[in-house]
């Protein structure tokens, strides 16, 4: 059951927060990020309603779908004189929906699902589950209520509006402003469980039959839960293989990894773990449980590197052993892992996953994990992946027939990736 404890351990992280006084607040305020609520007693729809109030005077013409219709000619084109003003200068009614308008004036009908690292996650029932650049967007209206992380100042639950490099957090007759650059993060505020979650499915497989008769199956899954101020990725990584019936390779990686966003580019990690088993490597389970503190050392549009460390605890079970060693280890470690993304074009991304860690002889002395993608975009929601693992331990534990597992194993992997 222990292997399983690890995934339900940040779950107290999601509390509700004690409620405060007026002057407690104002004293967190200036100690560290909390959340400002709309106290203003008025319903959803009626925050709505002062919104769309305060878009009306605005200088561009917000434009309903009707008005859209009703501006086009027999051969099926919109009359722009008919709508008064070019199209890239109105602006939509939300009716349901978050808007999203790029710099080169196109607006995106859809469902913002969170913001971190300047890049907007949209869903949208056209294009899919896409990702924006923040500072290719010129504009953006939401429809559902958004808690955006302000730095160094709070966290605020509101209708969002952005444009002119500001962003407006409309709360009742309250509006706060703010620049571009204090954004940490925003996601959607009280709405289902399901939509904070986004991830991605990689499966490949190679089947031969004949004189030999060999069947490989690998996949990975990545899954995402994004807040305002937090992130959680759940990461699976397993591989079957058999040649003739008989099994040739059983490995299965399990990771998992809460972060909470201090500022922009800091976090801390109260709990990070792994699961793994390879019964071809003597290891029939091994589990590890640490925290840490990260940094995201560069945060550009088309790169984006993040390093963090730790301490943490390390129980090995081996499959086998020699004479006289027992089958269960236990040591401290010290854990070190970077992330790196580069898009290399607009259709083509390249990322590297890396951490290793250091314990005692009897757990490995040194071991390290490391998957080097390329990630080519066939349509909105479909991958093709290519993915490169290396695994290395420094000192692998001999089984009891003598055999010493090799320090190194290496996979390459191709296969078709469905994004959700």
């Amino acid at each position: 059951m222990l292997k399983y404890i690890f995934l339900f351990f940040p779950l107290f992280l999601f509390a509700e927060p004690n409620k405060m006084s007026s002057e407690e607040t104002d004293k967190a305020i200036a100690e560290e990020v909390v959340k400002i609520k709309d106290t203003s007693g008025k319903t959803d729809d009626e925050v709505r309603e002062i919104a769309e109030k305060i878009d009306d005077k605005k200088d561009k013409k917000n434009v309903s779908v009707q008005e859209v219709f009703d501006a086009v000619d027999d051969k099926g084109d919109i009359n722009i004189e008919k709508l008064q003003k070019p199209w890239e200068q109105m602006s939509p009614q939300t009716a349901g929906f978050d808007w999203v308008q790029t710099k080169s004036g196109e607006w995106f009908k859809g469902e913002i699902i969170a913001m971190y690292d300047d890049e907007l996650e949209f869903d949208s029932d056209e294009i899919g589950l896409y990702t924006f650049d923040f500072e290719d967007i010129a504009q953006i209206k939401s429809h559902n209520m958004l808690s955006v992380n302000i730095e160094n100042v709070a966290t605020f639950d509101g209708l969002l509006r952005f444009s002119d490099e500001k962003i407006t957090i409309i709360q009742g007759d309250k509006q706060y402003v703010f620049p571009k650059s204090q954004v940490v993060s925003l996601g959607p505020t009280a709405e289902r469980e399901i939509n904070l979650w986004s991830g991605k499915i990689i499966l490949s497989a190679d089947i031969r039959s004949g004189n030999k008769d060999e069947k490989d199956y690998a996949g990975r899954i990545n899954l995402k839960r994004r807040t305002d101020k937090t992130r959680l990725l759940v990461d699976y990584l397993g591989r079957i293989s058999k040649v003739n019936g008989v099994k040739t390779a059983d490995d299965h990686r399990l990771n998992e990894k809460f972060d909470i966003y201090l500022t922009r580019r800091f976090f801390w990690t109260p709990v990070f773990s792994e699961y793994y088993k390879d019964t071809f490597n003597n290891i029939n389970s091994q589990i590890t449980i640490g925290s840490g503190v990260g940094y995201t050392m560069i945060d550009t549009k088309k790169v984006q590197w993040d390093i963090s460390a730790g301490p943490a605890y390390l129980q090995t079970k081996y499959m086998s052993v020699t004479e006289g060693e027992d089958t269960n280890t236990r040591s401290l470690a010290f854990e070190t892992s970077t992330k790196l993304d580069i898009e290399l074009s607009k259709i083509t991304d390249f990322k590297w996953d890396y951490k290793f860690s250091f314990t005692d002889k009897k757990s490995g002395k040194y071991k390290h994990h490391m998957i080097t993608s390329l990630e080519n975009e066939l349509t909105s929601w479909m991958d093709l992946d290519v993915t490169f693992i290396w695994d290395h331990i420094n000192s692998p534990e001999q089984e009891s027939d003598g055999t010493m597992p090799e320090r190194d194993d290496y996979q390459l992997l191709v296969g078709f990736g469905v994004e959700f």
